[in-house]
């Protein structure tokens, strides 16, 4: 049988020595005739199960469980009561103050069975302590990875991003047989794999946070970002945006889902198309915020439009990852939110959103 420490708290001496002729053979016993003195043995030794008198003239041993279930919690709790107090014990129970009560003068078979069941108790908690301790230690061993993904390995990509600037700045992303040119799009799509991964990171782990969304505002920075590092000049947006109601949802996922989208209208462009557009037309009321985005870019087939949100699931698209459409969907989770798409093959694309206005911030 494995070593118990026993902790047993009563103001009568009398009690303490039964108990510990009683029981000195199964388990490590430590007695205490006062609460002071129970909670000095508390703080220098490891105990497993702890038992009190519920009458004592300092204070009740319900009293005393509160203390100690604040200090330590994962010490499970035996009440030994010489009266009936049905309400005090029903309390006591329901707020996790004791683990277990025994009327005096106890049965002993009952006590012990009592003090191994507290045990087993104790030894669950411990265990399931560790595993949340393990279980914190690999998830901060996964912040510092993906910390470490987007940030040490975004230097050297923005090193070779630089020496590439200058390389067509000069004019010679044309020589050496285009090897300039292979070289810009492998780091460019290691960019996009670096970029997206941490996005889905971000958006499988954190937190909801719902706010006040200004889509105007939002949809026009995004815009105005994409212009500046997308070949987006011979695109013509076009942006209806008609906020009846304020809207509140999580602003950060929120944006990936537009942004996932804008990148995709920009990526699905047909070059040969003179009119190169993307429609952006959002509408907000008191239930939600609907959101479409349409092209007129190269479209899909109806089977290929099933896929689209699979990982890794590239289509037609050119220079697709097969990431963009399967991190919106997780965004749109996280939100109850839903997503449709209509495509034809060769006239483009028409995405719709619906994301619900969170009923808590409304008022």
């Amino acid at each position: 049988m494995p070593e118990i420490n026993v902790l047993y708290v009563d103001d009568e001496q009398q009690n303490l020595n039964s108990f510990k002729a009683s029981f000195r053979t199964r388990y490590r016993i430590f007695t205490a005739i006062s609460v002071s003195l129970a909670l000095e043995i508390l703080e220098r030794e490891e105990i497993h199960v702890l038992i009190s008198d519920q009458r004592m003239p300092e204070i009740s041993g319900v009293e005393f469980f509160k203390i100690t279930k604040e200090r330590y919690p994962h010490i499970p709790r035996v009440l030994l009561t010489g009266y009936t107090d049905i309400e005090v014990l029903a309390e006591a129970v329901n707020q996790g103050d004791i683990y277990r009560y025994i009327t005096k003068p106890w049965d002993e078979l009952e006590l012990h069975n009592s003090v191994l069941n507290a045990y087993d108790h104790y030894k669950a908690d411990r265990a399931l302590q560790e595993k949340i301790s393990e279980l914190q230690k690999a998830n901060d061993g996964l912040n510092r990875f993906v910390y470490s993904l987007s940030h040490e390995l975004r230097a050297p990509i923005a090193s070779a991003t630089g020496i590439l600037d200058l390389v067509k700045m000069e004019g010679r992303i044309d020589d050496s047989g285009g090897y300039w040119k292979l070289m810009d799009a492998c780091i460019q799509k290691l960019d996009y794999y670096v970029s997206q991964t941490v996005q889905f990171y971000k958006t499988a782990r954190f937190k909801v946070v719902q706010e006040q969304i200004h889509f105007e505002t939002l949809v026009r920075s995004l815009i105005d970002l994409y212009r500046t590092s997308n070949g987006t000049r011979d695109i013509h947006f076009s942006i209806a945006v008609d906020e009846q109601q304020p809207f509140f949802g999580d602003l950060f996922r929120v944006e990936i889902v537009i942004a996932n989208l804008l990148s995709n209208a920009i990526k699905c462009q047909r070059p040969e198309e003179p009119h190169k557009k993307v429609e952006i037309r959002i509408t907000t009321d008191a239930d939600e915020a609907r959101i479409v985005v349409a092209d007129n870019g190269i479209g899909m087939e109806a089977e290929e439009a099933t896929k689209i949100f699979d990982p890794f699931f590239k289509g037609a698209q050119p220079g697709s990852l097969g990431l963009g459409l399967f991190i919106l969907r997780e965004a749109l989770e996280k939100q109850n939110g839903t997503v449709t798409v209509d495509s034809q093959k060769g006239s483009g694309s028409t995405f719709e959103i619906h994301i619900p206005n969170n009923p808590e911030q409304k008022d």
